[in-house]
């Protein structure tokens, strides 16, 4: 199969069409929201003041107590101040991440549930156990006849008791799945070192995974044996998909993205990744003099997702590389 070229949408192309306009028209949007916003602000100062004077007057409380009610009605009404801008920046990002996916054929949704890929990532550890998550930045589409999706996920737990209990966010990267014009005969898991360990420490021999049972798979290559750990039920088969080239390929890609605790999965047609990268896509800016300067670092994210679809695919046996120029 040959290279499916795509070529990467132009910033000046995008600034001088649609987009560039519609930008236009979210100028007075955006100061208005500001607007909206510092208005906003004065009042909850007000409100808090309001609360202090309140609280000293009318109920028995000490400073401890005082403070504790101030400090309640600041958080409330900054998050109720903030809004307005928030969803200004909401729009603005949705606007320019849509132009960005339908320049390239794809989709894109700001908001979406886990998908099937998220769902085997979690059965195979490669995400945290978790109590709550949370989906957004979902793209869509085909690179030449291999389907490709990516979304991000915040994921977070519960901890402590009582008055300590909080909210711990334990993973927020992404998700991604490339496909293949093959079918694999097994399931393969790549993680990394020592992600499943036995009751009495050490490597699992052999774990389980959407009731398929994966047996732990001994690399020669001592340098990927201190990296990554390989279970699978296909011996032959994992060996000739992963190999210390495949290895340099899933560490470059942490580097590019300072991400980490990345892992991969082989199966039926799919390559599925899960790697921390913190947050992306972020192109909405409350203002306008940002525009560009986003629009250009979103661009610079999603090609190099698109460059790994293509370096993941091997060239032996399975589709040829996919590029986005």
């Amino acid at each position: 199969m040959g290279v499916a070229v795509i070529e990467r949408p132009d910033v000046d192309t995008l600034m001088t069409g649609e987009l560039g306009q519609w930008l236009e028209s979210q100028v007075s949007v955006r100061e208005a929201a500001k607007a909206k916003t510092g208005n906003r602000r004065w009042i909850v100062v007000g409100a808090v003041l309001c609360a202090g004077v309140f609280a000293l007057i009318a109920l028995p409380v000490n400073i401890v107590t005082l403070m504790w009610i101030c400090g309640i009605v600041g958080v409330l009404g900054f998050a109720w101040s903030e809004h307005p801008k928030k969803m200004a920046i909401k729009r603005v990002k949705d606007g320019i991440n849509t132009a960005i996916a339908q320049s390239l054929g794809f989709t894109y949704e700001q908001k979406c549930e886990a998908g099937e890929a998220f769902v085997l990532a979690k059965f195979c550890r490669l995400v945290p156990s978790h109590d709550r998550a949370r989906f957004e930045d979902k793209w869509s589409g085909n690179f030449g006849d291999v389907p490709f999706s990516l979304h991000e996920a915040t994921l977070s737990e519960r901890r402590g008791s009582g008055k300590n209990k909080r909210w711990v966010t334990v993973f927020r990267g992404l998700i991604m799945s490339v496909g293949y014009n093959r079918r694999f005969h097994g399931t393969t898991l790549l993680v990394r070192d020592n992600a499943h360990r036995s009751f009495f420490g050490g490597k699992k021999d052999h774990i389980k995974v959407n009731d398929t049972h994966l047996d732990y798979a001994v690399m020669v290559h001592p340098d990927f044996e201190d990296a990554f750990d390989i279970y699978t039920s296909d011996q032959v088969e994992a060996r000739d998909l992963i190999d210390p080239v495949y290895v340099e390929r899933l560490i470059a890609l942490e580097r590019a993205y300072k991400g980490k605790d990345i892992g991969t999965i082989f199966h039926e047609g799919s390559l599925i990744v899960a790697v921390k990268t913190g947050d992306m896509f972020e192109s909405g800016s409350i203002e306008a003099r940002d525009d560009r300067a986003r629009l250009q670092q979103t661009l610079d994210q999603f090609g190099k997702l698109a460059d790994l679809a293509a370096t993941l695919n091997r060239d032996e046996g399975l589709p040829g590389p996919i590029s986005v120029r």
